[in-house]
């Protein structure tokens, strides 16, 4: 049998990794799987959690009020060293490039426990975009003996940076694995409420770090100005993540507009279904630019670089940067140009068939 320990952190961690920890319960002959949280996110980890049914072995609860990459680091390297120490598993499998990622990672390499790395390979080739997550990503990778690519360029990333062609493996990604599982699910009622109007639901997130400050008051400019442009055509939906560098001025500036609506974070099931109802998704975020195209959605990345170009090699995706104009004529194109809107909207398994578990087990066993 493998002893697998998995360990995550924050919301899209726990929803890539738990279809890999479903999958190793279902087959509990060859693997015995034991989760780690650090709580680097808590309630909306916990949301997911819930969600897959996954009850945590340990929980670090490392979570405080204005932490800083540095301070997330540091608890997770304290708190997991005794816990390795303790369960000696043959790998620790960690997924993305948070700073729990990183310092897992780090962790698990001074205990010289094996790393199996879901969802390596991701790069903008900028250190400082996306921060901390480029860095974070190139560190576990250096240290990664198996690297799991969600695609083949991810692939072509690794080997270019001299990672040996042994230690990759083309997965696909099981973020697709977990939208299948959600999409067979009902929608709940709240979100079955928010798309029975007739106008278009354009459903928006923004939260990274980067787009603190300036670059997050043009995008609710932004939204403002389509709003009230498409005043009868769209109902623009935003979850609104809990940081208050993106509460305080999205309130701010949208809480009062007509034709959004704020609400607080939505759990996994909810926003698959709201982006499966939507008209559009209009994101900083990395898991909607691979969820979009599996639900056939155009997806605008307001961004200024991504380090998932599949999408926009693919037509499914544009990066339109984080300026109040470029966002509004992105947007406006979509509602204006059935045209470049069919373009846009086709269905693509340019992320995996569903199988990306499976795959990862497999290598796991293979190695």
């Amino acid at each position: 049998m493998l002893k697998v320990l998995s360990v995550f952190g924050t919301r899209p961690e726990a929803i890539k990794t738990a279809p890999v920890v479903q999958a190793m319960a279902a087959r509990s002959d060859l693997f015995k799987s034991k989760v780690c949280v650090t709580a680097q996110h808590r309630s909306m980890l916990d949301q997911t959690l819930s969600l897959f049914g996954i009850v945590p072995d340990y929980d670090l609860d490392i979570m405080a009020k204005d932490q800083s990459p540095t301070q997330v680091a540091a608890a997770v390297l304290s708190k997991l060293e005794p816990i390795l120490k303790t369960e000696k598993p043959d790998w620790v499998l960690l997924q993305g490039d948070t700073t729990t990622t990183a310092a897992a990672a780090i962790a698990a390499f001074y205990a010289g426990v094996k790393i199996g790395h879901v969802e390596a390979g991701l790069r903008t080739k900028d250190k400082w975009q996306p921060f901390p997550e480029e860095i974070n990503r190139r560190i576990v990778s250096l240290i990664a003996d198996l690297n799991f690519a969600a695609t083949e360029p991810a692939q072509r990333n690794l080997l270019d940076e001299g990672i040996s062609a042994r230690c990759i493996l083309v997965t696909g990604n099981p973020v697709v694995d977990a939208l299948q599982i959600m999409l067979r699910r009902p929608p709940p009622a709240k979100i079955t409420a928010m798309a029975v109007s007739e106008r278009k639901l354009i459903l928006v997130t923004a939260h990274r770090r980067e787009n603190f400050g300036r670059p997050l008051e043009n995008i609710c400019e932004a939204l403002r100005t389509i709003a009230h442009r498409y005043q009868e055509e769209v109902h623009i939906v935003y979850p609104v993540h809990e940081n208050p560098n993106v509460r305080a001025p999205v309130r701010r500036i949208l809480g009062n507009s007509p034709h959004i609506t704020l609400v607080s974070p939505l759990d996994y099931l909810s926003l698959v279904h709201l982006a499966n109802y939507s008209y559009m998704i209009v994101t900083d975020s990395g898991g909607l630019q691979e969820e979009g195209p599996s639900l056939g959605k155009p997806v605008l990345v307001m961004r200024n670089v991504t380090e998932r170009p599949e999408t926009v090699a693919a037509g499914m995706a544009r990066v339109i940067g984080v300026e109040t104009e470029k966002i509004v004529a992105e947007i406006s194109r979509l509602l204006d140009d059935e045209q470049a809107y069919t373009s846009m909207s086709m269905p693509s398994n340019i992320y995996g068939d569903g199988n990306a578990s499976a795959r990862i087990l497999q290598g796991l066993i293979n190695y």
